[in-house]
């Protein structure tokens, strides 16, 4: 059964189908052509996957996100990094990288992010002598911090299809994403020197100042997620409640940019999203029941045992897997069928979950502006108006840079557990 789950799977997204239809076909076909479970399993299961309470803040944080993307704020997340950093050497990538990853704490959409920076600052990265290669790889590879950085909702998938804590995963995130946004600013700013691309304006306090006063409610918003989650005044889920509360009266009452018409279409793109996001989980829940049905996973524990692999062979074999995962399958796709597989051959091997969790995220992030499919490639191709080529060109600096970040979160697990330890 197994084989031809995976077979099916292949070759219905080589054809292009839907990866919630070709997973929903391969578990029919397998249920239909072997025998064992009857075909009523497969409606249970369906159901059954989407039954879990950490599912329930994706449509919260997914609503939230949209709210403060039309509350026009990455106007001033930007306007403030640029004027923090003055005269640093490729200050207006920067710019653009810390205006992406400061979005990224508020709606955890990498594809958002590079939407809402590609068309605020590509135009002003070109003016500014970066080119259009240089503005494109930027500008691509910067969102794909946003899915590691909290509140995440790769992570919150992966806390539920792996069975743990989402508070922990998300401040598992924090220092990881700063490591691969400042790997990111001092390859941009070597590169700009190397470029000898002109500076901008040197800081001046005032402006700085000016700008944080019209950032400020923005910043707040993960601020308060953060603290409450880990304060204890709410869970995951109500936390996403509370974003939603607190992006309306962000938009409506302080920014008042967004009126009753664009909160009602906001909610109708949010549904439209989660509605997304939650029947590939449901198709996802059919493949992972079938491979456990089958004994899959402990399998695959048997054989890792067999072969002696190491702890550090195993994360080398699985970052070279999810590398090549990562830019065919978007992350909520890989995360649902690939995490009930791993995450029980990481523990075997004495993994800690929450930090394998991170590594997953991580490569799945990078996988998104990767060629030839990463999915931050092709909304950059629509938003900028660019060939291919040409981001391709774009990312490969920064890929190479994403994943140095990715060996040391790997090799050092700390970065991921040092603050999830001293919260416990």
């Amino acid at each position: 059964m197994t084989w031809v789950l995976g077979i099916s799977v292949v070759i219905l997204i080589a054809l292009g189908a839907p990866i919630f239809v070709a997973l929903l076909a391969a578990g029919s076909l397998a249920l239909l052509l072997f025998p064992g479970p009857p075909l009523i399993a497969l409606q249970q299961t369906i159901f059954g996957g989407l039954d879990a309470y950490a599912l329930l803040s994706v449509p919260f944080f997914v609503f939230a996100g949209e709210l403060m993307a039309i509350s026009g704020i990455a106007d001033r997340l930007i306007n403030l990094v640029r004027a923090l950093f003055g005269r640093v050497p490729g200050s207006l990538g920067i710019a653009a990288l810390g205006g992406s990853t400061l979005i990224g704490t508020i709606c955890g959409s990498s594809a958002a992010a590079v939407a809402a920076v590609g068309r605020n600052m590509y135009p002003q990265l070109i003016k500014g002598g970066y080119g259009k290669q240089r503005a494109a790889g930027i500008i691509t590879s910067s969102g794909a911090i946003d899915i590691v950085i909290p509140p995440s909702i790769a992570m919150i998938l992966y806390g539920a299809s792996a069975e743990q804590s989402i508070a922990k995963l998300f401040i598992a995130g924090i220092i990881p994403g700063i490591v691969m946004a400042l790997l990111m600013a001092g390859y941009i700013a070597f590169s700009a020197m190397r470029a000898r691309i002109p500076r901008e304006a040197s800081f001046r306090a005032e402006v700085a100042w000016q700008a944080f006063k019209q950032a400020f409610w923005a910043l707040t918003m993960p601020a308060f997620v953060m603290i409450g989650i880990y304060a204890g005044f709410f869970s995951p889920t109500e936390a996403g409640g509370f974003a939603c509360a607190y992006a309306a009266f962000i938009g409506m009452v302080i920014y008042r940019t967004v009126n009753f018409s664009a909160l009602l279409e906001a909610a109708i793109t949010s549904a439209m999203m989660t509605a997304r996001i939650m029947i590939v989980v449901a198709a996802a829940g059919v493949i992972s029941w079938i491979l456990t049905v089958e004994g899959v996973p402990q399998a695959l524990i048997a054989a890792t045992a067999d072969a002696g692999l190491s702890q550090l062979g195993f994360l080398l074999t699985v970052n070279l897997l999810l590398l090549a995962i990562g830019c065919v399958l978007d992350p909520t796709s890989a995360i649902l069928v690939l995490a009930p597989l791993l995450v029980p051959i990481a523990v075997s091997l004495g993994i800690d979950p929450i930090h394998f969790g991170v590594i997953m995220t991580v490569n799945l992030a990078i996988g998104m502006f990767t060629p030839p499919f990463g999915l931050n490639i092709f909304v950059a191709q629509s938003i900028l108006g660019l060939r291919t080529s040409d981001i391709y060109r774009g990312v490969l600096p920064y890929m190479a840079v994403q994943i140095s970040a990715l060996a040391l979160i790997t090799l050092i697990p700390a970065l991921s557990l040092w603050l999830v330890n001293g919260m416990s």
